[in-house]
């Protein structure tokens, strides 16, 4: 009997996890190009980087769950070797608060910080959805004045507008938690205990932007199912409940003056609903708002709006919301506004966690990923033409043949110029050519023994190469069209780079 054929290993799968891309060079370039202006902007206003790892105790980032053996609920957790659950950061609020709190005595307050880095969500990835994505934060530690948040409004309209996004193409729409907490407290989820419901509230009043007040309405009752068939379980509020949030609602679209009006009427009138604690906290609103308006700043760049939520719960002030006001097509063909870009507010009781003293705190974060979406949409952004590398073709392999290839490569870069020598099988030239077809380089340039002992080199032009090989027919004509060829003496090669790529640069303008 003959023995049984092994079995061959099974080849490892490549394949991405969900909810995570891989980036082009494109999208890279385009994200630095926006981050550096973004930071030019939050340098002026004289706030300093600062950064913190990707790794935080689970605990610091107020996301430990002792009912559950991993606490994996919106994070992504791992056990270190001393038993300590560790979580990929969700935002980049929480670990500045860490930060601070761990460095009190040293940092200088009010503290003025930007950082910009990866965030992690262990949540179920979609359509413009990502587990990981890019978060730009500005933050202000120590100043518990509303001229504070007023500055981050206004450092947020200039941000939008230092990216080339016109006036009225974008507003920074501002609410204060303080109103929403007296919405809560008027209909009876002020206490303590309903902490739980009254953040499921909050962050169903956040998607009326995504769900419409049908879709609000569902997440306030039992829940709502998507169209993929998962089920949000809803805030189980009572009819009269979510009624009164709805009206609320519907006034707060309108504007501050008929929201102001509604309270005033409820307020007025023998109701179950306490709305004296909403009314209070516009007081506050109404400073904000004249800060920023003796600053020049009107409400087509920073608009008081009383339908302004923030889900996350540690807000206690101030909330804001960038927003973009241009149509987008979206996955479902519809024509829709594009929306928020970023937000932010006051959260007075993170670091307070810590030290257990009051350290007041405000600041704002910007979706990157998203933004860069807007500003594509826009042709703001990723415009710049990158050229590719110049290749220096390998004609010979002997050592002292590469030393002398790569020494021209070293020259065109000291003179500012993108080059690579090719590090492929040099035998085969064809394949050469083909590299650099491919990788979209401008020029080669080539020295064979002929070359070399007559000191000269060849310089292809490959963009006119690629156009005169579609109009010519015959060898003729081909001979006859040598320009995008041409022989230089070793000694004017970058001086003859330089020309050619500035002709393909105007041949370049000329054509766009």
């Amino acid at each position: 009997m003959s023995e049984k054929k092994k079995k061959k290993p099974q080849k490892l799968k490549a394949r991405l996890p969900r909810g995570f891309v891989d980036r082009s060079p494109a999208d890279i370039r385009a994200t630095d190009e926006m981050v550096s202006k973004i930071k030019a902007v939050y340098e002026r206003y004289g706030f300093d980087p600062v950064e913190t790892p990707i790794f935080e105790y689970t605990d610091c980032l107020g996301k430990f769950l002792p009912d559950q053996d991993r606490p994996n609920e919106g994070v992504f957790s791992v056990q270190d070797d001393d038993e300590q659950w560790m979580s990929l950061r969700y935002d980049l609020t929480a670990p500045l608060a860490r930060h601070v709190a761990e460095n009190i005595n040293e940092i200088q307050l009010p503290y003025r910080t930007y950082r910009a880095g990866w965030v992690f969500r262990n949540e179920k990835p979609g359509p413009g959805r990502f587990r990981q994505f890019m978060q730009f934060d500005a933050d202000t530690v120590g100043a518990p004045g509303v001229q504070a948040d007023a500055e981050m409004c206004m450092m947020m309209a200039d941000t939008m507008e230092a990216l080339g996004i016109a006036r009225g193409d974008y507003v920074i729409r501002v609410n204060n938690r303080k109103v929403l907490d007296g919405l809560m407290e008027a209909i009876g989820l002020g206490e303590e205990e309903n902490g739980s419901t009254r953040l499921t509230v909050l962050r169903a009043l956040d998607k009326l932007d995504k769900f419409g007040v049908e879709g609000v309405k569902l997440l306030l009752g039992d829940g709502r199912k998507d169209e993929s068939g998962d089920f949000t379980p809803g805030a189980k509020l009572g009819v009269g409940q979510i009624e009164f949030i709805c009206e609320y609602i519907d006034v707060a679209l309108r504007g501050l003056s008929e929201t102001v009006a509604f309270l005033d009427r409820i307020g007025e009138q023998d109701t179950e609903w306490h709305v004296s604690p909403i009314i209070e906290a516009f007081s506050e609103i109404d400073q904000l708002a004249t800060l920023i308006e003796a600053c020049g700043y009107g409400a087509d760049r920073i608009k008081i709006d009383p339908s302004v939520v923030r889900g996350l719960e540690y807000y206690t002030g101030p909330v804001y919301e960038a927003e973009l006001l241009f149509d987008v097509t979206n996955e479902k063909g519809e024509t829709v506004q594009f929306g928020s870009v970023g937000g932010g507010g006051r959260y007075d009781g993170l670091v307070k966690r810590f030290t257990g003293q009051d350290v007041p705190a405000t600041g704002f974060s910007i979706g990157v990923s998203r933004l860069m979406t807007a500003l594509k949409n826009l042709g703001k952004l990723g415009q710049d033409e990158v050229i590719q590398p110049v290749l220096v073709t390998v004609m010979d392999g002997d050592t002292e043949a590469l030393g002398r290839y790569q020494k021209m490569v070293q020259t065109l870069r000291e003179a500012g110029i993108r080059a690579e020598m090719y590090q492929g099988n040099w035998k085969k030239f064809g394949n050469q050519l083909k590299y650099a077809d491919r990788r979209g380089c401008p020029l080669a340039i080539i020295q064979g023994s002929d070359e070399r002992e007559a000191g000269k080199v060849q310089i292809k032009d490959l963009i006119e190469g690629k156009r005169l090989s579609g109009e010519i027919t015959d060898n003729v004509t081909w001979r006859e069209s040598r320009p995008a060829q041409i022989e230089v003496a070793e000694d004017r090669i970058v001086a003859e780079v330089i020309r050619m790529l500035a002709d393909q640069a105007e041949d370049r303008a000329k054509s766009g």
